[in-house]
């Protein structure tokens, strides 16, 4: 095996706020899943001693990283303003958190008229391209049973109990009244606006 093998590039976004780390924990667990899955090292990055937080402001911390750490980089975050949504189908696979995003921006990108994208897979609705889902009944938070990505703030909302798992259809969307979004760092989002009846 050549030692010039590349390998691939994996990343967390972690939200800063004035000097405060959100959910190291989770994400913290998912870099050494995901390391020891594909480079087979039970060896953890410690993100705590890697992470050195702004003081002021809100930023997205984002490391870059294989089996060692590449990259550590505090980018002043500005949330995306998505207004319409989509429902695409697709069978792309992004089940690490992987630098190469491409076949989640061509997603994108062939849609230009909306903001963001549902990605449904084998008939079922996973994730948007930045974010986790979930949709609301009345009564209850659902998200979608098998995401693209098992994402950090997502797991965290199931461990709490806010969230609960399902597979979710197009079909099923009449039985839902509100969608929301959910990533590191917009945290659990409700767009307001959004009719699922459009979708």
């Amino acid at each position: 095996m050549s030692k010039h093998r590349i390998h691939p590039l994996l990343f967390e976004t972690i939200k800063i706020e004035g000097g405060k780390i959100y959910n190291l924990d989770y994400h913290q667990r998912r870099c050494d899943y995901s390391r020891e899955k594909i480079f087979n090292t039970s060896k953890s990055l410690k993100l705590e001693k890697i992470i050195q937080a702004p003081q002021e402001g809100l930023f997205r911390c984002r490391i870059i990283y294989a089996k060692e750490v590449h990259t550590v980089e505090y980018i002043p975050y500005i949330e995306k303003d998505i207004q319409t949504l989509k429902i695409v189908s697709s069978n792309l696979s992004y089940n690490f958190k992987y630098v190469n995003r491409e076949t989640l921006d061509a997603l994108l990108t062939a849609h230009k008229n909306v903001d963001e994208v549902i990605i449904e897979k084998d008939g079922l609705l996973t994730d948007t391209t930045i974010s986790n889902l979930a949709f609301f009944n009345g009564t209850q938070w659902f998200t979608p049973k098998s995401p693209l990505l098992k994402g950090t703030m997502r797991q965290k909302l199931l461990d709490d109990g806010f969230l609960y798992k399902k597979d979710i259809r197009k079909d099923d969307l009449s039985d839902y009244a509100q969608v929301a979004l959910i990533n590191a760092m917009i945290g659990f989002k409700i767009l307001k606006h959004v009719n699922l009846k459009d979708l």
